[in-house]
């Protein structure tokens, strides 16, 4: 559902609007949440309380036009589309509207209902599409050689391995324990071996099951199973001459292991169903966190696909063994973690320093991400404070500790023992548990906690009724340990 805001002092006429984009609905489902104002204070008061899609503002308000406040507008919800409307027709209106910012401009009455219809359709597919190339961008951008970060002798050998990769097209086998950032050299190989962008096509292999992940990755011809009304290119075919990265390819059952070696082997594929034969053009790069020398000898990985794969191989060392690429890494993830959340905590005391560099760090560099996160978030200040860390002991509990016993406070996102699988929420404990806590921090804010959480006000109002986090009511929030998810 995509939230709609209205500003227009005619009540008559914004009953109707609201009425009418009140009833169209999609799939079953309402299409539009639709939020309403009567003057420019009103409106732009409405904006950050909403934060909505597409605003329909008026030009002649009581108090202020809508030329004077556009600014104010895009500043207060962000990437909304904003479409002028007014009685008046003159080109130098037009000309003022659209170089202020506004994605249309169009005129009262309106001939038809269905006209302004289509142009708000155009504003939310515009609204996506530059969402996607801004996606694309900071996907682009988190892949560029600057943000390996680290000077020790490991990862100053791991920089010089990835220079010689960039050389060739050969394919790459990355291992590292989760959270080591497998992905980010992934793309930074694909980034620097070559000269003009090409699509990097990426698929965790453990996050799609088996009889899917087929379809996935080579595609499928219309009929091929049930539920295949039209054909579907695969993964190795978008990526056309670029990279297919397979993420946790340890994780791949024999079948698809087979399947996978021979497209290596011949470097062509057909799709699921389907008899022609497709080149593949791509370049391949692997990774896991699975010792697939085990695998192998465990007889849960083919060898020749090992051998395949294993070309050149890439070990990122974890985070426990560089601990002096800490504090530089603590700088570069709050650069980006301030930008994220919208605060500016720079500063480290040297103890909470001392402290981070000797936490053990079993999620590695995105368990220490996720940690800056929940403290960045909860700084009052620009100072990361020691008591939103976690204690040294809640990630290193002893041999004998109680299974049943509570995480220790601050251990929000320590990861717990592999076996202790008593101390892993659902999903919709954790989801509960980080919605209460970033409402609590933003005392009840919901503009603010959309931004915090990156989800829209629809969305959140639906999880606070899902949840029993509604006005009113305070629920006990807890920590709780997240289990690295990949």
């Amino acid at each position: 559902m995509e939230t709609l805001l209205i500003v227009d002092d005619d009540v008559s006429l914004l009953e109707t609007l609201k009425m009418h984009f009140e009833e169209i609905e999609q799939d079953g489902q309402p299409r539009y949440q639709v939020a309403t104002a009567t003057s420019a204070a009103a409106g732009l008061r409405a904006a950050q309380e909403a934060m909505p899609s597409v605003v329909i503002l008026d030009m002649m308000l009581p108090d202020r036009t809508g030329l004077e406040i556009i600014e104010e507008m895009k500043g207060l919800c962000g990437d909304a589309r904003i479409i002028l409307v007014t009685a008046y027709h003159d080109m130098e209106t037009t000309i003022r509207a659209m170089k202020a910012g506004a994605f249309d401009y169009i005129h009262k009455p309106f001939p038809d209902p269905a006209a302004l219809d289509l142009v708000v359709e155009r504003a939310l597919e515009y609204r996506q599409l530059s969402r996607r190339a801004d996606e694309v961008h900071r996907e682009n951008a988190a892949a560029r050689l600057g943000d390996i970060v680290g000077t020790s002798p490991l990862m100053q050998q791991l920089v010089k391995e990835i220079g010689k990769v960039t050389g060739s097209h050969a394919t790459v086998l990355i291992t590292g324990e989760s959270g080591t950032g497998k992905e980010l050299i992934a793309r930074v190989i694909h980034n620097y071996s070559y000269d003009e962008p090409r699509p990097f096509i990426g698929i965790n292999c453990s996050a799609i099951v088996d009889t899917l992940l087929e379809s996935e990755l080579f595609g499928h011809e219309k009929g091929a199973f049930t539920g295949a009304t039209a054909g579907k290119p695969g993964k190795f075919e978008l990526a056309e001459d670029g990279t297919v990265f397979l993420d946790e390819i340890g994780d791949m059952s024999l079948m698809l292991q087979a399947k996978l070696l021979r497209v290596l082997q011949e470097r062509e594929f057909e799709r699921v169903g389907g008899v022609k034969r497709i080149k593949l053009r791509a370049r391949v790069i692997a990774a896991t966190h699975r010792a697939l020398v085990e695998e192998v000898e465990a007889g849960r990985f083919r060898e020749d696909l090992y051998q395949r794969l294993k070309v050149i191989t890439l070990q990122i060392p974890p985070l426990r063994e560089r601990r002096e690429d800490i504090p530089p890494l603590v700088k570069h993830l709050l650069e980006r973690i301030n930008e994220k959340v919208h605060k500016r905590v720079t500063r480290v005391p040297g103890e909470v320093m001392e402290r981070l560099t000797r936490l053990p760090w079993r999620g590695n560099v995105r368990e220490l991400e996720n940690v800056l996160t929940r403290a960045v978030v909860l700084a009052p200040g620009d100072v990361l404070r020691g008591d939103d860390l976690p204690a040294l002991e809640s990630t290193t509990p002893a041999p004998d500790a109680g299974r049943n016993a509570p995480p220790a406070a601050g251990a929000m996102f320590a990861a717990p023992a592999e076996d202790d699988a008593s101390l892993i929420p659902t999903l919709e404990e954790a989801e509960r548990q980080l919605i209460a806590r970033a409402m609590t921090v933003t005392k009840g804010h919901k503009g603010r906690t959309c931004q915090i959480l990156g989800i829209s006000r629809p969305t959140l109002e639906r999880k606070l009724q899902k949840y029993g986090l509604a006005q009113g009511q305070s629920p006990q929030v807890h920590t709780f340990p997240v289990k690295d998810a990949s």
